[in-house]
């Protein structure tokens, strides 16, 4: 059957005590709402429509780029008239799904068992067995054990309240007999609004078949209603995602004190140590290893590659064995080929680093070409920006260049050349010879330190040096 999402994201979410809107509270570094929307989409011909209210502005500029059906609930009349609003553009043959923005750990796996279950004609809903259920509706079963209902927790009796399966939200049902359930609705209870878990009694009632559902781990389906649950859910996709990424073969120091907030893909034995962020969608070829306190941000790492403590690695490519920091950073254009190494409070922007060159110390390579076997040496500039331009600087194989040297761009340095440590370089230096720019050394005989001088001696010098220069009689 045809499948329609009906994402409810209208919510105010008060508790956040936040400007921002409840769904568009950030979940490793993503939206609320991107979560849910990226595990819909893994539902093979999905249509998803997004039922929005507070923020509604704040949320579509958000989530521009989704290609999604914006549905406005103009009043908060609560879930059953929100789902609602959405119906109205849903196929009577279709299988409608209910998910929530604020529900963002849901597995697509789970959700097809609810829309399997709708399509041979049931009410599927996910329930969760939980030690604790306050603020949750518990799932109310006859005799036989039979769905009859969902009380909410407001409503509840104290006998109900001490049931533990709850009611999650998520339900799946055929799409024009979820509507006539809906339109069937009424207002008769503590918050006065239509609740959808209402529906659930209708369907009873009408003799139909409900399938409650149990989800897997109580983690999927935790909701975000403040701070403190935002944090346990950031925790539970922490531990999610680490655990995929030991699965696939990488050994994590401490998987608690990792944080992946993208898609990561892992070679075999790589090692990630602990305070590592990895963000966007990262590469970690087989043996790279990941020093403690690493951000590493839309970037491939090479096999055999090992990038030491407190490096920052954004937009760049890095070939197999090289060798990265510490304390190093390597900026959006960066590319280092074969074995390169790149090492202490080094950065690296749009430049292209050549096979077995070093920039070891201290160092600033900026729209640089690089060949192979180079030697950069501590303190070395390329002087790239010249107030209004960028230029490049071209070092060819086999150069070295000395420590302490500024190299103006454009230049180029040539094949083999030599660069006096201290020089700067603006007109190039030829192929294999020896180029460098210094001031003769001078040593002045009758030069004294300077002495302390009283308070008063230093203030009269300070005044007098700071007097204006008398007007030239000429």
């Amino acid at each position: 059957m045809p499948l329609s999402v009906v994402i409810l994201a209208a919510g105010q979410g008060r508790r956040m005590n936040s400007d921002l809107p409840k769904v568009l509270q950030p979940l490793a570094g993503e939206p609320l709402l991107q979560h849910v929307i990226r595990t819909a989409r893994a539902l093979d011909g999905a249509t998803l429509y997004v039922v929005y209210g507070h923020g509604g502005v704040q949320v579509q500029q958000a989530l521009a780029h989704e290609d999604v059906e914006w549905v406005l609930q103009a009043d908060q009349l609560g879930t059953g008239h929100a789902v609602m609003q959405a119906m109205t553009l849903i196929p009577d043959d279709h299988t409608v799904l209910v998910l929530y923005g604020d529900v963002p750990l849901i597995r697509a796996a789970c959700l097809k068992k609810l829309v399997d279950a709708a399509n041979g004609g049931a009410l599927a809903l996910l329930t969760v067995d939980l030690a604790e259920a306050s603020g949750y509706g518990r799932i109310v079963r006859d005799a036989a054990g039979n769905v009859t209902g969902i009380v909410e927790h407001k409503d509840a009796t104290p006998e109900q309240l001490a049931i533990r399966e709850a009611n999650s939200g998520l339900m799946a049902a055929p799409a024009g007999r979820l509507e006539e359930l809906l339109l069937g609705l009424g207002r008769n209870n503590a918050q006065r609004e239509y609740y959808l878990t209402d529906v659930v009694a209708g369907a009873v009632q009408a003799g139909e078949r409900v399938v409650a559902i149990p989800v897997a781990s109580a983690i999927e389906v935790l909701g975000v209603n403040d701070r403190v649950q935002l944090a346990q859910v950031e925790a539970g996709l922490r531990r999610q995602r680490t655990e995929e990424l030991m699965l696939a073969g990488a050994t994590l120091a401490d998987p608690t004190r990792v944080d992946i907030r993208g898609t990561v893909t892992v070679g075999r034995d790589v090692f990630i140590d602990v305070g590592a962020v990895l963000i966007g969608h990262v590469v970690l070829d087989a043996r790279v290893r990941v020093g403690p306190h690493c951000v590493i941000r839309d970037s491939r790492i090479g096999a055999g590659t090992e990038i030491q403590a407190n490096c920052v690695i954004e937009d760049a490519e890095v070939a197999p064995e090289c060798r990265v920091g510490p304390f190093a950073r390597l900026r959006p254009g960066a590319v280092l080929d074969a074995s390169a190494h790149i090492g202490n409070f080094v950065e690296v922007k749009n430049s292209h680093i050549g096979a077995g060159s070093k920039v070891n110390h201290l160092s600033y390579i900026g729209d640089a070409q690089v060949g192979s076997a180079v030697n950069v040496g501590a303190g070395t500039i390329t002087c790239n920006y010249d107030g209004a331009n960028k230029w490049p600087t071209v070092i060819e194989d086999g150069a070295f260049i000395g420590s302490g040297s500024m190299l103006v761009a454009p230049v180029r340095i040539g094949k083999d050349a030599t660069i006096g440590a201290g020089s700067t370089i603006s007109a190039g230096a030829p192929d294999g010879k020896l180029t460098l720019t210094r001031a003769r050394q001078t040593v002045i005989d009758a030069w004294k330190r300077p002495s302390k001088h009283s308070e008063e001696s230093k203030a009269a010098a300070i005044d007098q040096a700071l007097k204006p220069p008398k007007p030239s009689s000429g």
